[in-house]
């Protein structure tokens, strides 16, 4: 009898887990079940997946630390690949920094701070990833990533490594070309300069306590729900159209910021996705301008 093969055995370093809760998972706390979950550790070992996962026509589905994602309640069928376990973060030369896609944004600018470097500061209270925060060029307070990466690292669906220039990433608003192209981050190179560490940590901390004044931190979200419309303020459109407080079953439009929806009790994503529908109608009839979502739905539909 021919055995099937498995893919826990190719794997020497990653976690593989099956049929595993999302929810813990997702900054909503929303989400299904996956049906396998890989925790992977390294680029090899990702190739191995996506190989084993072509051999064996496996669906394959990737989430980083799940800061600005959506899972669906019916979950994720097939691989969940999660690679918030690669964490692996250098100082090179001249102000160079590599940078592994699970590392968080705030693990990252822990890491500057000690080692004096600027140019970060401004995503220091991002949720999030590395490899989200490139996937999406997260910005805040001026700044967008875009500004300091240097190179990328990233293996393609067929499982072969591949490096863009900042240029080859065709960085936008809240957009990069691998939104289209499917490869997936795995490590990230950012061109820093020196700084004065009392200085950073004081900018950290300024724009730490501007978040945490005005975001709803105490309750689960997934951040900014909509992009900002050219010439507008998402959020300032919905407290206009006076949808602060309204509520889907668990999901609300944030009481202290309209631009974020969160999680007040057991919300489900098909909550949060009909209070999105909700909020983009009434903005539309109210003001003439449509919000297109930020955050991204994955899972079965």
């Amino acid at each position: 009898m021919i055995m099937k093969k498995k893919i826990e055995d190719l794997l020497l370093k990653s976690t593989v887990k099956n049929n595993v809760e999302l929810k813990n998972y997702s900054y909503t706390k929303t989400g299904g079940m996956a049906d396998k979950l890989i925790l992977v550790k390294t680029a090899d070992e990702l190739i191995k997946i996506l190989n084993f996962a072509k051999e064996t026509n496996e669906q394959v589905t990737i989430l980083g630390n799940g800061s600005n994602v959506l899972i669906s309640d019916k979950g994720i069928r097939g691989i969940t690949i999660v690679t918030q376990e690669m964490k692996k973060i250098e100082l090179l030369e001249n102000n160079l920094v590599s940078c592994e896609a699970g590392v968080t944004l705030k693990e990252l600018t822990d890491f500057l701070i000690e080692k004096e470097l600027s140019g970060l500061e401004f995503a220091c209270g991002i949720p999030g990833s590395i490899g989200g925060a490139i996937f999406m060029n997260a910005g805040a307070y001026g700044g967008e990533v875009k500004d300091v990466v240097a190179t990328i690292e990233t293996v393609t669906l067929s499982g072969e490594k591949k490096v863009y220039s900042n240029k080859d990433m065709k960085f936008a608003y809240r957009y990069s070309v691998v939104q289209e192209t499917k490869d997936i981050i795995t490590k990230v190179y950012f061109q820093l300069k020196e700084g004065v560490k009392t200085e950073i940590l004081e900018k950290v901390t300024q724009l730490n306590k501007l978040r945490s004044d005005k975001q709803p931190l105490e309750y689960p979200s997934c951040g900014s729900v909509f992009k900002r419309p050219e010439g507008y303020f998402a959020g300032k459109l919905i407290q206009d159209a006076g949808l602060q407080g309204l509520t889907v079953g668990g999901a609300q439009v944030s009481k202290k910021h309209a631009g974020f929806m969160v999680n007040i009790n057991n919300a489900t994503c098909d909550d949060y996705k009909e209070l999105i529908k909700q909020v983009q109608e009434k903005v539309l009839a109210d003001s003439g301008v449509k919000l297109e979502p930020e955050v991204k739905i994955i899972g079965e539909e």
